[in-house]
């Protein structure tokens, strides 16, 4: 079993002080801004931007709409390459700070936008150009403070101290749907003038909040160590792709988990407000409660996998999630409000949490610390594209049409079956020490 000590600095490489807690919450921090930020334009993408930003609020409105929100996971991948480059170059924390300031900027300017009415289809390449910006800086967000969290932990608890980057997913979710809730009870007058900007332009507090959070984080041990050994790669793109590139496909392939988050996210909100005639109110306070449930459930999940490994709890998260979402989604046809709330619990905190607490450590512990930020941003960025799009690509088959229940769930089944399979080829690192990860397999518990 792994040793329950702390290290001592002196046996850290680069005798570095590690602050964990300050690391998992400057990360919990800037997964809430981003995810604050993502969940506003997601819920706004299904409920507000038919409305404003295309010239018929028709089924076809509703699939251009839900297609604005996946432009930003074109830019992820390009974003991943370039700031997973400066990341491994120059540090962590520089390249954390710019993707803050870039996320806060580009929300704002959102919420500043002229409508249709007003410009005509300026309006929504407008929206796509800025929602772009928000993709880029959130290529680096999840990989960089993924990878600050893990370079700060003490082995035997990276998993339960990186599961906290999600966590702060959750509660930016929960944040944004408190603020979206009120907006969508306004008079339509009021909810498609001035409303619908309120809640991109209050995103500007909880960067300052964040940013004040972040600037005082120190680098980490293990970058400080190779800095001062000059064992910095001048391109970590190609090294990367040498000796890396079977652990990026596997990320990519398991990255394919999230379509879950957006399935329920942001698809299963237009399903229940389109076929199940249900309040929008009704369907943003279900995801506030499956994301507050989340907020409990994903560190004990972090903790159970630095006690039996990461892969047996991210494949339990997958398969769990393609099991319980096809209940969820056929609740949203009844009117009966008690089994909705369960099963959104169920399905989100009880079984997606389990994948999405765990992935942090999981994809990052794949690779050493010379190429881990390039590695994480690029692997989970491309496998995120299955995410952006979900919603546009299952409207499109259908998934939005009476019984189209059915549809969504067998999408969701074949995505964690996906990513289940590919976790199974990883190898297993919950006892590998932090300086070994990454090094040849012999290295590494099998």
């Amino acid at each position: 079993m792994p040793s329950t000590r702390e290290p001592s600095a002196s046996e850290v490489p680069g005798a570095g002080k590690r602050t964990p807690v300050k690391a998992a919450v400057a990360s919990f921090m800037g997964s809430a801004v981003e995810y604050y930020d993502f969940f506003i334009f997601g819920s706004a993408a299904a409920l507000i931007f038919p409305h404003i930003f295309f010239p018929d609020a028709d089924a076809n409105a509703s699939v251009m709409s839900l297609a604005t929100f996946g432009f930003a996971y074109i830019a992820r991948p390009i974003g991943a390459v370039i700031l997973g480059h400066f990341g491994d170059r120059i540090g962590r924390q520089k390249v954390l700070m710019f993707t803050l300031v870039l996320m806060g900027a580009s929300t704002f300017a959102i919420g500043c936008l002229p409508t249709f009415d007003q410009v005509g289809w300026l309006s929504p390449i407008l929206l796509v150009l800025a929602r772009l910006c928000q993709g880029l800086s959130a290529a680096g967000e999840q990989a960089g403070a993924s990878s600050m969290t893990l370079e700060h932990a003490p082995d035997h608890r990276r998993s339960f101290f990186t599961s906290w980057t999600l966590t702060g997913t959750q509660g930016g979710q929960i944040l944004a749907a408190l603020i979206f809730i009120p907006v969508v009870a306004l008079p339509d007058d009021i909810k498609y003038g001035i409303g619908w900007r309120i809640p991109f332009w209050l995103s500007a507090v909880v960067v300052l909040v964040t940013f004040f959070i972040r600037r005082s984080l120190h680098e980490t041990p293990e970058f400080e160590e190779a800095k001062k050994n000059n064992n910095i790669a001048k391109l970590p793109l190609a090294v990367l792709l040498k000796f890396h590139w079977k652990d990026v496909l596997r990320v990519v392939l398991c990255a394919f988990i999230a379509a879950v988050s957006t399935v329920y996210g942001t698809l299963a909100i237009s399903y229940g407000k389109n076929i199940g005639n249900m309040d929008a109110s009704i369907t943003l306070w279900l995801v506030v409660a499956g994301n507050i449930g989340a907020l409990f459930t994903q560190p004990l999940f972090g903790k159970l996998a630095d006690i039996i490994g990461r892969k047996p709890v991210f494949i339990y998260g997958a398969i769990a999630s393609a099991v319980i979402m096809p209940f969820y989604l056929r609740s949203m046809e009844t009117n009966n409000t008690l089994l909705q709330f369960v099963l959104s619990v169920a399905v989100f905190s009880c079984a997606y949490a389990a994948a999405n607490a765990v992935w942090p450590s999981f994809y990052a512990e794949m690779f050493s610390s010379k190429v881990r930020f390039s590695g994480l941003a690029i692997g989970t960025q491309l496998g995120f594209l299955m995410a952006g799009f979900a919603p546009s690509i299952v409207a499109a088959m259908g998934g939005l049409e009476p019984g189209g229940w059915v549809k969504i769930s067998l999408f969701t089944a074949a995505i964690a079956l996906i990513s289940a399979i590919s976790a199974l080829t990883a190898r297993e690192t919950y006892r590998v020490p932090t300086a070994q990860l990454g090094s040849t397999p012999e290295l590494a518990t099998k």
